[in-house]
């Protein structure tokens, strides 16, 4: 959840939505998110809305937040009215760390998402957990609370990287929670990797890679590692202390997890996640990506319905006033206009191993999805069924793809 929130217009005190916009919610999907913003310590490269006890403040605290989440739910199923979404299809507990929270609390906001809206039979429920947070017994407790997929940040297995990284858990701590999340019954264990930052060296990646493999997970993330202005790490680069990350270095770093992946069984689905098996996607990711509907609980956590994004305000104290008050937290919202959407669209779409339909493109559109395929940009046997998919060359190059798509 980045910490920079857009503009947008007022969101009502109720947070009510046009009729026009409730009345086919969730056509494509309907998921939750839940964003819960405390940290133990701020990571030197987290710009995301988490607050650490000292940063917090008075007004706001863990003991009251399940309550207070709650709340807004108790708002949001008000605003659906009597044209609530079918089911709950995907729940993602994320943060900031949200195992901070004790298990029983996780329990509670999933099983007043259940009484308010109904999950499906077969809902994906996961949650983000730092490797230190999680116990054998509080992992036994969240999946007996329904949890079936958990997301362990690992970033690295080289101590001086997560020295760099101010990561509070010991080298080889995440795998050994991965392991305990499977003994625990979890269907589906993701571990996060980030690559490519100062001091990593290419032995380090490798036997980072090594690790997730022997971990016996179904399900890698792996993202280059950014810089965003005020974080204690671009400080630390400003000053001199460490070099900025290399765009080529960062490359090779993704040819090696393709490659080491790949060998491992895994397939890539999205630019930056790879999975053994479809069935360890992350479903609430694709409906994001493919264009579902989804409601935000928590501060600064970003809601979609219909067409209409809008944001809750940032700080946890505010939100729970505001909530105290029997007002929205909401803070803004925006309508998105059919160019929006579609450009929305091909850049989220693009990025999938599925791909994206060459006849939702324009003229213009398809005439760069031909410049890409003929610069090996674009799968040839995808192009042929009528679809934009990325060679491995072009996940390097997307953001590029994308804007050759685009008007």
């Amino acid at each position: 959840m980045p910490g920079v929130l857009p503009e947008g217009e007022p969101v009502p005190a109720d947070g009510s939505l046009p009729a026009t916009v409730t009345r086919a919610v969730g056509a494509r999907g309907f998921g939750v998110y839940v964003h819960v913003p405390f940290c133990a310590s701020r990571c030197g490269y987290c710009d995301f809305n988490t607050y650490t006890a000292d940063e917090l403040g008075g007004g706001a605290s863990r003991e009251g937040y399940a309550d207070t989440v709650l709340t807004e739910l108790a708002l949001a199923a008000r605003v659906l009215g009597g044209s609530p979404p079918p089911r709950v299809d995907t729940v993602f507990v994320g943060g900031g760390t949200p195992t901070l929270l004790p298990a029983d609390d996780l329990a509670r906001i999933l099983d007043g998402i259940d009484r308010t809206w109904g999950l499906a039979a077969d809902a994906e429920v996961t949650t983000e957990a730092n490797p230190e947070s999680v116990t054998p017994e509080s992992l036994k407790t969240l999946r007996a609370a329904g949890y079936t997929r958990i997301s362990l940040g690992m970033q690295s297995a080289a101590p001086g990287v997560l020295a760099i990284l101010d990561r509070r858990h010991r080298a080889g701590r995440a795998t050994e929670a991965a392991r305990e999340a499977r003994d625990a019954g979890f269907d589906h264990v993701n571990l996060d990797l980030i690559y490519g930052t100062p001091g990593e060296s290419a032995d380090d990646f490798a036997a980072s890679l090594a690790q997730v493999v022997a971990a016996g997970v179904d399900h890698v993330s792996a993202y280059a590692l950014i810089v965003e202005d005020g974080t204690r790490l671009a400080a630390r680069m400003r000053r001199g202390e460490l070099p900025y990350p290399s765009d080529d270095v960062a490359a090779d770093r993704y040819l090696a997890a393709e490659a080491a992946l790949d060998a491992a069984g895994f397939s890539w689905y999205e630019v930056s996640n790879w999975a053994r098996t479809p069935a360890g996607r992350c479903r609430h990711n694709l409906l994001y990506w493919n264009g579902g509907d989804w409601w935000g609980l928590g501060p600064g956590a970003h809601s979609h319905v219909g067409g209409v994004r809008w944001w809750n305000v940032k700080h946890p104290a505010a939100y729970a006033k505001r909530l105290a008050a029997g007002e929205s937290p909401g803070l803004a919202r925006e309508v998105l206009t059919p160019d929006e959407a579609h450009t929305e669209d091909v850049m989220l779409r693009l990025r999938l191993a599925s791909g994206l339909p060459l006849a939702v493109l324009d003229d213009a559109g398809r005439a760069g999805a031909r410049r890409a395929l003929a610069d090996g940009l674009l799968d040839p046997a995808g192009y042929a069924a009528g679809r934009a998919v990325l060679t491995l060359r072009g996940r390097l190059l997307a953001d590029a793809v994308v804007r050759d798509l685009l008007p």
